[in-house]
């Protein structure tokens, strides 16, 4: 166990971090199930764009790796030019 108070203030510090980070990253990996989910072409189209921003906004604040972020956007379009 930590003895010094700095140590357990930065123990605080990474549990707060991890929770916040896990919910982001939760919700966006909710929100491209539900896009995968989508048959309607129009409908994927209108949604692509505030996906790719939830995915940039993790990898800009490293919650998720940037080549990460670029695959899953690549997915998500191959995706959308399947739809009828």
């Amino acid at each position: 166990m930590a003895n010094h108070k700095s140590a357990l203030k930065r123990i605080r510090q990474n549990e707060t971090r991890k929770v916040h980070n896990r919910y982001y990253a939760k919700t966006v990996r909710n929100a491209v199930k539900m896009f995968r989910s989508l048959t309607d072409k129009k409908e994927a189209v209108e949604q692509m764009p505030k996906l790719y921003a939830m995915i940039d906004k993790l990898a800009k604040k490293k919650i998720i790796h940037k080549n990460k972020a670029g695959n899953l956007k690549s997915k998500i379009s191959k995706h959308a030019g399947t739809l009828a």
